[in-house]
């Protein structure tokens, strides 16, 4: 279970259940693509008519809300509970309480006592989890077809058959979870900040006075006659609603809903707290110091929540002042002026109140008074003057288009499942969506410049956050300062079933239906990889070259990011302001990437769009104006960006392991983003000379995942692409030819970062695998019993069972030249030396002695087959197999044959995939943390310690 970050996801698209909100499009004809020369963006309204999703609802004799939307595209079901209540629904001196009690939720019930987890995989569910915010909590899964019944059984008995099952164990067992979930959020740059701004804006005694993940001693106070007054009085049916959206009708699902919610009796209805808007009285400002690389300055102010009548206009406005690509801060402070190295604006709205945000980084060398001054010029400049009627119809664009590209996921966090029941649980309306879209049509620049007026003219909070020791000291548990023999003492209480239920069984296996690709080649000899999925009206194309991060000069680190980077940054006919607004207008989105192996090029566009988004993107590829100018500026972000990972936890450790597992040498030893000497000696010249050696028609393939028919698109292909020609250098050549020797013995690397609550330890080696091999799925299966997913073997032990971490992952880093298997695990800092001996002690153990259980084979096979036609729901899922399949030579119908090598597979066959691939005795263990606290513990392991500083900026 996680909290999503709070601060992250715009009003509208909260409404809509995520920042990419997926809707179901009313069906449209295959028109044909209009030719390029007629081609125009099509008109907003006509894309926001495509938007609809029907459903019916109906509600229980004991109250509970039920909605289901059929959508028969995959023969999958989205199932998802919300619950009405949140952390602003916490008595005071229980914050937190209703995230852990989401915790506690997962831990088994009276027929189901085991972690859910366990049945969810047995299921074949994809896309599962729960959050907690401030207005409700959640819990969602997508299933196969024939396990829906099961999915609902399960959620039934959490419902109304959970306390017998919670014990004393388990509540401290996710106290200590959730605590550690709380540690490695503080730890992290600018970890502190939320807590300062809910403390600023929404002081005590307001109901979201406090952020949902509590604070330590509220925690630590949690007792069990708290969880069973907690369930009895906000966990009734009759507060919650339920939602299944995919291959299943209301008439179908119906009884169902009835057999299993039917018999739970009602309980209160939590009323949620009212919540004045508060106004601060006069403009408040507060700097922290923390280890950012940058300066950052941002202001907020208090504004109205999810329902209000000005949501659209203020999610908008924001997304013009500071969200868009070519928004007005973007355009001055990042392009213009050079002032700050990232803008962002947005609106953040929850069920009562919200919040309205603008912020700025500073360039390095900048003044923060200068930058805090052009940004409070600006924000009054747009609140004078109100936004362009192109503005708004390009947010507006934006947004819709957005939409779309998620009209193909029922579940998950942000499927049609969270669309229906957040409107249902926040404003009383599954289709509220439809209200804030309605509005979106039509919005015009003087509503907009009215509902900034009216809220960005009230005082504010300004909050500078800048580089330093963090100031104050971390909020701590009780839990430190006991024994292991205080935690654990107590015997296990019993479990209690007030009414036998049995799980209904699971009588078939749901297949999965890979779409046929089809190969051709275009007039300049790409060739082309097509598959056709019409569920939505958009098109995914993505021109993959053979570079990737594995192709920069050992001495020129960076080289293909950077590079990257400033393909976007303006042609030789257009500036990087007039690509953002193009991009725009037409609803496309092109992303740069690729990884260790491939440097893409994707762009999803709208089908009725797709042929002046496919000149944008070829305009991009082929005629970048590389810039001095932009070169300096995007160079400063990435140097900036650098200097940041070598302040984050998780970062410092990949950048310190790569080249002990891989060896130095190896193109797979990065720094994939570069260091900031490497990044400041690349001159123009290098980076034409990267694109005129790797991105080139002759190095790449195309990969296209469309509603329209082959011929349409290899005629649109052709008439931007087509006549393409390689330059006349020689092509880009990597050399992987001397393989680095593997380390001959375990060690420990300790990373000393001062003042970390937690440490977080990353171990890995290089293994012989080869990802073509026959074997090679044998190996990841054999890693989903150690290391591979929440009920692996390292996870359940220091999360569930010791309660020392957030969550443990072991996984095989996969590049088409070398396999490394890796271990990462965030662990409370005072536990350091006891988690990384259990991380060796489990997986010597498990290569030895205790190999794949029968019972794990079962769940690991189960859950693989049955996971498959959830994880190719969409059509990026779609599109990336495809490369997938391209990268490592696999046949077009490798993902559905599969199923048939799951279920030849063995416990020997696994023990010997694992064997053959991991040594524990050759990790390297690279450990970030405070050394003052964990150097000690390391040392009684009997390996060898090298202590090193955090890197420096060179």
């Amino acid at each position: 279970m996680q909290i999503k970050p709070l601060l992250t996801v715009s009003a509208l698209a909260l409404a809509l259940g995520t920042a990419a909100p997926a809707i179901a499009a009313t069906a449209q004809a295959n028109a044909p693509i209009a030719a390029a020369d007629t081609a125009a963006p099509a008109e907003l309204t006509a894309l926001v008519d495509q938007v609809d999703i029907p459903f019916e609802k109906f509600t229980l004799d004991n109250g509970l809300d039920v909605i289901v939307h059929t959508d028969r595209k995959a023969p999958i079901v989205a199932v998802a509970v919300w619950y009405n209540v949140g952390s602003k629904d916490e008595p005071e001196g229980k914050s937190g309480f209703a995230h852990l009690f989401e915790h506690l939720m997962f831990n088994g019930s009276e027929n189901a006592p085991q972690d859910y987890f366990q049945y969810l995989q047995e299921m074949g569910a994809t896309d599962y989890n729960g959050t907690t915010n401030f207005d409700r909590t959640n819990y969602f899964q997508t299933v196969p077809r024939p396990a829906l019944e099961r999915a609902l059984w399960l959620e039934s008995d959490r419902m109304g058959y959970l306390l017998g099952a919670v014990t004393q164990q388990k509540l401290e067992n996710q106290r200590g979870v959730v605590q550690n979930e709380k540690r490695q959020g503080d730890n992290q740059p600018g970890g502190l900040v939320f807590y300062e701004i809910v403390k600023a804006l929404f002081p005590a005694p307001h109901p979201y006075d406090h952020t949902p993940i509590g604070s330590m001693a509220d925690l630590d106070s949690a007792s069990m006659d708290d969880v069973r007054s907690w369930f009895r009085d906000k966990y009734g049916p009759n507060n919650a609603t339920v939602v299944l959206a995919g291959d299943v009708s209301a008439e179908e699902a119906r009884p169902l809903v009835e057999k299993y919610f039917g018999p739970i009796a009602r309980g209160p209805v939590n009323d949620p707290a009212d919540a004045a808007i508060p106004e601060l009285a006069e403009d408040v400002r507060t700097v922290m110091r923390d280890q950012v690389a940058a300066v950052s300055i941002d202001k907020y102010w208090t504004a109205p929540g999810i329902t209000d009548r000005e949501l659209t206009a203020l999610t908008v406005g924001a997304q013009i002042l500071g969200g868009l690509s070519s928004s007005r801060l973007d355009n001055t402070l990042v392009r213009d002026e050079q002032l700050a190295v990232s803008v962002s604006a947005g609106n953040y709205a929850w069920q009562r109140v919200g919040i309205l945000n603008v912020s700025a980084t500073a360039r390095p060398g900048v003044e923060e008074a200068e930058v805090e001054r052009r940004l409070n010029e600006l924000v009054a400049q747009f609140i004078a003057e109100g936004p362009t009627e192109d503005e708004v119809r390009r947010a507006a664009t934006s947004t819709v288009a957005d939409t779309i590209r998620g009209l193909e996921q029922v579940g998950g966090f942000g499927g049609k499942a969270v669309t229906l029941a957040s409107g249902e649980v926040l404003a009383d309306d599954p289709a509220f969506y439809a209200r804030q879209f309605e509005i979106l049509a039509t919005l015009t620049p003087a509503e907009v410049q009215a509902a900034m007026q009216r809220w960005l003219t009230r005082p504010s909070f300004t909050l500078v956050l800048e580089p330093g020791e963090r100031d104050g000291s971390y909020e701590e548990a009780a839990s430190v300062a006991e024994t292991e023999a205080d935690v654990e003492a107590g015997a296990p209480d019993a479990l209690t079933v007030t009414e036998v239920r049995p799980a209904p069984p699971i009588e078939s296996v749901a297949e999965l239906d890979f779409p046929e690709v089809q190969h051709t080649a275009l007039a300049n000899g790409m060739t082309l990889h097509y598959a056709q999925r019409d569920a939505i009206p958009a098109t995914y194309v993505t021109l993959s070259f053979d570079a990737g991060s594995s192709a920069d000069p050992a001495d020129m680190r960076g080289l293909e990011g950077l590079s990257l980077s400033l393909f976007e940054e303006g042609t030789t006919s257009m500036s990087s302001r007039e690509i953002a607004e193009t991009s725009e207008r037409l609803g496309a989105n092109i992303s740069l990437g690729g990884g260790a192996d491939r440097s893409s090029f994707t762009l999803s566009a709208l089908s009725a769009n797709l042929v002046p988004s496919l000149e944008l993107l070829s305009d991009m590829v082929r005629n970048p104006a590389f810039d001095p100018a932009e070169i300096d500026r995007v160079r400063a972000q990435r140097i900036t960006s650098v200097e940041q990972e070598l302040r984050t936890p998780a970062a410092i450790a990949a950048r310190t392991a790569a080249p002990l597992i891989y060896g130095a040498d190896s193109p797979y030893a990065g720094p994939d983003s570069g260091t900031v000497a490497s990044l400041t000696a690349i001159t123009r010249e290098d980076i034409t000379a990267f694109k005129d050696r790797w991105i080139r028609p002759d190095n790449g393939e195309i990969f296209v995942v469309s509603d329209r028919p082959l011929a349409e698109i290899v005629g649109a292909l052709n008439g931007v692409f087509g006549d393409w020609e390689a330059p006349a250098a020689a092509k880009g050549t990597k050399s992987f030819a001397d393989a680095p020797e593997a380390a001959t013995e375990s060690r420990i690397v300790l990373v000393h970062r001062p003042n970390s609550p937690q440490s977080y330890i990353y171990g890995g080696q290089l293994t012989p695998v080869d990802p073509r091999g026959e074997t090679y799925v044998d190996f990841l299966n054999a890693n989903n019993a150690l290391g591979g997913n929440f009920l692996a073997r390292l996870n359940m032990n220091l999360r569930e069972t010791k309660g020392w971490s957030y969550g443990v992952r072991g996984a095989p880093l996969t590049n088409e030249n070398a396999v490394a298997y890796t271990v990462r695990a965030p662990v409370q800092a005072d536990r350091t030396g006891d988690a990384l001996a259990e991380l060796i002690r489990e997986t010597g153990e498990f290569l030895d002695t205790r190999g794949v259980t029968d019972e794990e084979l079962t769940r690991i096979v189960t859950a693989e087959i049955g996971e498959l036609p959830g994880q190719f729901e969409t059509s990026g899922a779609i599109l990336g197999a495809m490369q997938s399949n391209a990268l490592y030579g696999r046949p077009d119908d490798y993902y559905e044959v599969i199923a048939d090598r799951f279920r030849a597979q063995t416990t020997d066959s696994l023990d010997a995939a694992a064997r053959a691939a991991i040594d524990p005795d050759r990790f390297v263990w690279v450990v970030v943390g405070d050394a003052t606290v964990v150097e000690p513990q390391l040392e009684q392991l009997g390996l060898a310690v090298e202590r090193i500083e955090m890197a420096g900026t060179d």
